[in-house]
């Protein structure tokens, strides 16, 4: 077992199977020493736990979670693309989306979910600049989604 998953299972937590694209595009594409993933949405097991709009239907709570499951699959597509999470030498970016109700303005506490899930998997190397933005709607309705970019060794 490796480092990272050994640090996922502590967190209670397992690489998940990498996501069918649902569109014309690959999970995960590697230049140079850095991997940028596709936008991942929150899928458990093929299925959204959740559809429709934070902050209205969709508890902020329950979303920062849902960015965490994000980040986690686009770590599962990252790890197909390099071998091993283990290679990781630093969180680069992180990209949110969140589906917003138009008066809903805590973007940047869901993307937590995902920036707090880095931080305690690679300690020092998952701090990272981000972007937490809202937007009108996520494909199939997905109250978020994460993308990230990773350097590796």
């Amino acid at each position: 077992m490796s480092a990272v998953n050994d640090r996922l299972a502590e967190l209670g937590l397992a690489l998940p199977a990498v996501a069918a694209p649902a569109g014309s595009y690959v999970p995960a594409v590697v230049t140079g020493n850095l991997v940028y993933t596709s936008g991942q949405l929150p899928f458990v097991d093929g299925v959204l736990p959740a559809t429709g709009k934070v902050g209205a239907g969709v508890a902020a709570e329950d979303a920062r979670g849902y960015a965490a499951t994000s980040a986690l699959n686009a770590l599962a597509a990252a790890a197909s693309a390099i071998g091993s999470l283990d290679r990781v030498t630093r969180v680069v970016k992180v990209v949110g989306f969140v589906a917003s109700d138009p008066s809903f303005t805590g973007q940047p506490g869901v993307i937590n979910g995902a920036s707090d899930l880095l931080k305690d998997l690679f300690g020092d190397a998952g701090v990272h600049a981000r972007s937490a933005v809202g937007v009108a709607v996520l494909p199939l309705d997905s109250p978020v989604e994460v993308e990230l970019v990773l350097e590796f060794a």
